[in-house]
């Protein structure tokens, strides 16, 4: 076997916008679609599966001429709380971080409990963002007070 075969998938830099590295493998098409990426006029590239010396496999998303708002920050953080921000201005990387789960998310999340008040009258949803015992994120409504899993949660 020829040991000088190309091993690696080279995809061209951004010159302006935002890359979303270390998604959850799995996750990718999530983000796409909670952030309405499949409708943004922006060149996107995204891979999944990819190899990861820190997680295994990981998710990438390159989006260029886009950088996110706190909102839209949070709701990468719920679905991919391992993920790093990594802004490019110019082909340089200008500022770099993992998300991080706030402490509160509102009118993000539409609330699971069909007797919530949030789901019955026009009042904007409100949760805290909470660890069970085993340390798995979930979201308690400041309204009904329902706490429910990630795999409840829907986005507005």
């Amino acid at each position: 076997m020829d040991s000088n075969k190309r091993k690696e998938l080279k995809v061209s830099a951004i010159r302006n916008g935002t890359v979303i590295d270390h998604i959850p493998s799995g996750k990718s098409f999530q983000v796409i679609k909670i952030l309405n990426l499949k409708t943004d006029k922006n060149q996107i590239y995204f891979g999944t599966g990819l190899d990861s010396k820190k997680f295994g496999k990981k998710g990438i998303i390159k989006i260029s001429d886009k950088y996110f708002a706190d909102e839209e920050i949070s709701k990468i953080a719920l679905v991919a709380p391992s993920a790093t921000l990594i802004e490019i201005t110019d082909y340089e990387v200008t500022k770099k971080e993992k998300v991080s789960l706030p402490d509160k998310v509102e009118k993000i999340v539409k609330c699971f409990n069909p007797k919530c008040v949030t789901n019955i009258q026009e009042v904007s949803t409100k949760f805290n963002v909470i660890s069970d015992h085993k340390g798995e994120m979930k979201l308690a409504c400041h309204y009904c007070e329902k706490t429910m899993g990630k795999e409840n949660i829907e986005f507005f």
